[in-house]
């Protein structure tokens, strides 16, 4: 460990344990932390503006002498100091001060002042500025370099910082920290040595590029980048690693699977035996398989996933497949159970529903062994499940559970030093850049092609105020034509903060309207058999008309619906709009998606509705998504704590990604102990990683 990471922020002159609890919210707690801790902007505080010439909005230096300094009591009191520079006279407004403060500002007395000029009730103004006072008429030399200002936390100010930093600066000049990517890459790449970074970004010289500093462009932060986004890749090699470690099942065996697909009234698609043959590769060796499965709405993922568990089964062991909502995992059950019953292979249900007694016999079968397959939720991996042999767990839509709850899932099926195989599955298309992120420790395969037969979904942008009447005569038709529809609403219950139609209201309003189809309701509040019983009414085509919130986002598979309505469309994500429209176009007949829209739409909701009309590839939706939302709001707050770069940005910087995986590699190949020491550095608790 280096000294600068040894020593603890509290080792600093002026650090007293409060003021180390207040940096630790910062994620400062050791010097190597402080130096990390990178400012948001700079301030220009080498040189002194003329009084005479300051303009509004500007941060300046100024220097003079105090005209006077009184209080005014008005609204508010305050205290107002007037300097003269000799070309013109500022005033400094402080409605917080002391009586101390009142009687250092003499008259005749020189300052220096550093803020932002603004227009008061005296003409030009500071508001509470930060100055400087002359001792004997002398005042400290001009700062050399740019002053940085830093993100801050209650009771931690910018001085502080600054004074701290300056003390970790010359330490960084005492202990060079030691450079743990080749030099042959920062060479080639331009980049500085990781101290000449550091030092660049915490003082640089007035004519550096800021803007560039600012904008990740300059080699100074590019430097720190890379080491990060290393590290970051070699946190997720060492998780795969540690996982591959491990013995697993060796699963053969196609019979099952063939005799499946005899009985199906379509053919695979080339995608599909791709990824197939790809998952076989895996399940026929001794270690785990590790695979994500992405594939865009309709592309056949599960009938992907009923081949791997087929394969399992056949083998002697068992296979749990977890979905993170009862509706998606529902429509699981209720596609393997079509597929599987035929084949004499009964499949099990578990979630937080399930009555007491279904719920024992569902845990005693597990346990014996008696039954090959299990779907349901989050309660797969409560205490209480326990299994005989399981050699397969299926996840659907991980990116919904959280990175590390596949894994407790795995440790159900630990037999000695062997765990079961893994296969994720999205229909989420991911960024490469977050596949690479969220989903570097799994191989990837992509079922990049729909089933023959599917049109393209044609999708239209309408206001609600002027056409939902058009757009319900459209419903209509569609029935009278034998389709169903969907009409999809963002809220359950009215409410007056957000103009959003309630699902409940919706329903009510369309059975009004449309008194001669029988239409259902589904949202999330609802009891699960309730919801069951809705959907199978719909699915069964009893109902013409389903109105729901966006629980029906994944999992629901009615061929016949041909129409999906989406009300407030412009309060959604591009992505969840995209898997809401996949509910339709999955029969051979032509399907539409209405988006209506409240008006005024902002700049980013018209781009969402305009990329929607324009493609319906997921993957190219995926990105623009990305781009307007960023990866935080984009993966929800589950996951962003997976992403918690400090300096790196995903969207900026994700032309690095690529090459720091290729580092990583050569690192963990040629320089192990260079791969260990930037773990240490970047990732904190990384050495739990090879566990996971």
């Amino acid at each position: 460990m280096s000294e600068l990471a040894a020593r603890a922020v509290g080792s600093l002159r002026g650090v007293g344990p409060r003021a180390a609890t207040r940096l630790a919210k910062l994620g400062i707690h050791t010097v190597e932390d402080l130096l990390f801790h990178l400012p948001f902007r700079y301030e220009d505080r080498t040189r002194i503006a003329p009084i005479g010439r300051l303009r509004p909005e500007q941060h300046v230096v100024v220097e003079g002498e105090i005209m006077a300094a009184d209080i005014l009591f008005g609204k508010r009191r305050s205290l107002l100091c007037k300097v003269s520079d000799g070309t013109g006279m500022i005033s400094l407004r402080f409605f917080h001060f002391s009586a101390a403060q009142k009687n250092n500002l003499e008259r005749g007395r020189r300052i220096r002042v550093y803020g932002e000029v603004r227009v008061g009730g005296t003409g030009l103004e500071f508001f509470h500025p930060e100055y400087e006072l002359a001792d004997d008429d002398t005042l400290p030399a001009l700062h050399k370099s740019l002053t940085p200002v830093y993100p801050t936390t209650e009771g931690v100010q910018q001085r502080s910082l600054r004074t701290l930093m300056q003390q970790a600066l010359a330490l960084l000049n005492q202990h060079p920290p030691r450079d743990l990517l080749p030099e042959a890459l920062l060479a080639r790449n331009g980049l500085p040595t990781l101290r000449e970074a550091l030092l660049k970004l915490h003082a640089p010289n007035v004519d550096d590029p800021v803007d560039m500093l600012l904008s990740g462009g300059h080699p100074a932060v590019q430097r720190l980048v890379m080491e990060e986004m290393v590290a970051h890749q070699l946190g997720m090699l060492s998780k795969r690693a540690g996982q591959k470690a491990h013995g697993a099942p060796v699963l053969e065996g196609e019979r099952l699977f063939a005799t499946l697909c005899d009985g199906l009234p379509f053919s695979l698609t080339g995608a599909q035996q791709r990824v197939i043959h790809e998952i076989a590769a895996d399940l026929a060796l001794p270690s785990p398989m590790l695979r994500l499965v992405q594939g865009d709405v309709g592309a056949g993922k599960t009938l992907v996933a009923a081949a791997a568990a087929l394969m399992a089964i056949e083998s002697g062991y068992q296979v749990a497949l977890m979905a993170p909502t009862e509706l998606l995992a529902e429509q699981h059950l209720a596609s393997f159970r079509r597929w599987l019953a035929p084949l004499g292979i009964e499949v099990l249900w578990l979630s937080g529903s399930l009555g007491q007694k279904a719920r024992r016999e569902t845990l005693e079968k597990l346990a014996d062994g008696s039954v090959g397959m299990v779907v349901g939720t989050h309660a797969l991996f409560q205490e209480a499940v326990q299994f005989h042999r399981l050699g397969l767990t299926i996840i659907d839509e991980q990116h919904r559970f959280g990175v590390h709850q596949r894994l407790a899932l795995r440790e159900k099926g630990r037999q000695d030093n062997q765990v079961p195989h893994q296969l994720v599955l999205t229909a989420t298309p991911i960024p490469r850049t977050l596949a690479m992120s969220l989903y570097g420790d799994l191989d990837t395969s992509v079922i990049d092609e729909l089933p023959p037969g599917r049109e393209p979904i044609e999708t239209l942008a309408l206001p609600a105020a002027s056409r939902r009447a058009d757009v319900i005569q459209r419903v209509h038709a569609a029935a009278a034509k034998g389709t169903q529809a969907y009409w999809v609403c963002t809220l359950i219950e009215e409410s007056d903060t957000l103009q959003a139609q309630a699902a409940e209201a919706t329903w009510e309003d369309l059975k009004t309207a449309l008194p001669d189809l029988t239409i259902e309701l589904v949202h999330g509040r609802m009891k699960p058999k309730d919801k069951a019983a809705a959907m199978a009414r719909f699915a069964s085509g009893e109902a013409q008309l389903l109105v729901a919130t966006t629980v029906i986002e994944v999992g629901v598979d009615v061929p016949n619906a041909t129409l999906m309505v989406m009300e407030n469309a412009e309060r959604l994500g591009l992505s969840q709009l995209h898997q809401l429209r996949g509910r339709v176009g999955r029969g051979s007949g032509k399907s539409y998606c209405v988006l209506l829209y409240q008006t005024p739409l902002s700049q980013t909701a018209r781009r969402r509705l305009a990329v929607m009309r324009e493609t319906g590839d997921g993957f190219r939706i995926a990105e623009e998504d990305l781009r307007l939302r960023g990866p935080g709001e984009w993966l929800g707050t589950r996951q962003t704590g997976e992403l918690a770069f400090r300096i790196a940005d995903l969207m900026r910087d994700e032309a690095l990604m690529v090459p720091a995986r290729d580092m990583a590699e050569r690192l963990l190949a040629d320089h192990p102990a260079n791969a260990e020491a930037l773990l240490r550095r970047w990732l904190k608790g990384a050495e739990g990683y090879a566990d996971v």
